[in-house]
């Protein structure tokens, strides 16, 4: 099972529909109890930085989702589910992040004929395969809806896009992954991606 941590952003549905494509078993959860009994959980999402995270601690769902991760069980992080995970952003500043991993995010430079937000389809510049990016050849093709992206400071970066900068498009630590982009609006590789998450999931069940 699959928990999609909910704590009132959009998009919770399209992540939930591409998983019962794929005939994966998950469900839409508020309840820490729900998640900390998952075999993987995913944290998608839109909207502001500083709102979300006002949301999960009003939700009681920070401390779970921290232990969670150190629990060592699959996490995935999906667009502001990424931009959380880190240590700040410019969108909300003094609004602290999750902190689970080193990074700051930046908002995307204007100029250059580059509309904010970046709405579309970029290629990616794979750096370490496997994983969620498992199978995806060279430069696959992902759908990206953000006016800020992630800085990483430390090695975690899986994949970076351009736009106007080099954007850090996804990262892995261990039992963590994150991408900027959405998997679950990016056809066929995108469902390629989830299904290498829901694999994991299945690992992680039948230990």
């Amino acid at each position: 099972m699959i928990a999609i941590i909910d704590y009132g952003a959009g998009n919770l549905q399209s992540v939930e529909k591409a998983l019962r494509h794929l005939e994966c078993p998950c469900r839409i959860t508020t309840d820490p109890d729900a998640l900390m009994s998952a075999d993987a959980a995913i944290l998608p999402g839109v909207g502001a930085f500083g709102d979300t995270m006002e949301n999960l601690r009003a939700r009681g769902l920070e401390g779970p989702i921290k232990a969670y991760i150190e629990s060592g069980r699959p996490f995935l992080g999906i667009c502001l589910g990424l931009q959380v995970l880190f240590e700040s952003s410019e969108e909300s500043p003094g609004v602290p992040g999750l902190g689970v991993l080193k990074g700051k995010i930046l908002r995307l430079p204007e100029g250059a004929g580059l509309k904010i937000p970046h709405i579309g389809w970029n290629s990616l510049e794979v750096q370490k395969p496997g994983g969620l990016l498992a199978g995806l050849g060279d430069g696959p093709y992902v759908y990206f809806v953000h006016s800020y992206y992630l800085r990483a400071e430390e090695d975690v970066v899986t994949a970076t896009a351009g736009y106007g900068a080099q954007i850090h498009a996804a990262v892995q630590k261990g039992n963590l992954w994150a991408c900027q982009f959405h998997p679950e609006k990016s056809g066929e590789v995108g469902l390629r991606m989830l299904q290498n998450f829901v694999d994991l999931a299945a690992g992680e069940a039948q230990k």
